[in-house]
């Protein structure tokens, strides 16, 4: 299992002495925890989390990483921007390969003609569906906006 997986590394980071890998793995360690006591607050069950519950936890840490990429290179915080990107680049190595922008294009485009979507909202819905984990959000609603135009989403 990827959690396994992850425990392994931060173990081998911190023998190693490699103290910005490790910092990131304890704060992935700490996301996971935390969503495992929000998963049997809700269920009420001790259950594991399955691989593509931990993905979820790692694109959403991936994904504050960007966001504050481009927070601090706008703030001009070339410094703090560098030091997310490298923590970035380590969530990173464990997320699976994402879609080029024009693998994203092909597979909407082919989407788009096949469904003749008239709402915008329900084509990013379908789509999102279909492409979740493999390629960015972001990417996916500006890509769509241009294929068929946005509505009031």
């Amino acid at each position: 299992m990827l959690k396994d997986k992850l425990k392994e590394d931060l173990k081998s980071a911190m023998k190693a002495g490699d103290a910005e890998r490790t910092g990131v793995l304890r704060l992935l360690q700490a996301s996971l925890m935390n969503k495992e006591i929000e998963k049997r607050t809700k269920t009420g069950k001790d259950e594991a989390m399955t691989d593509d519950e931990v993905l979820a936890v790692l694109a959403t840490e991936a994904k504050k990483r960007k966001d504050s990429i481009d927070a601090f290179e706008k703030g001009g915080r070339a410094d703090l921007a560098a030091k997310e990107k490298s923590e970035l680049a380590v969530l990173q190595a464990y997320l699976p390969q994402q879609l080029s922008q024009a693998e994203v294009e092909k597979q909407i485009e082919a989407m788009v003609k096949k469904n003749n979507y008239a709402d915008f909202k329900v084509a990013v819905k379908e789509v999102m569906v279909v492409l979740k984990g493999k390629a960015d959000g972001k990417l996916i609603t500006e890509t769509l906006k241009k294929m068929i135009g946005q509505g009031n989403g």
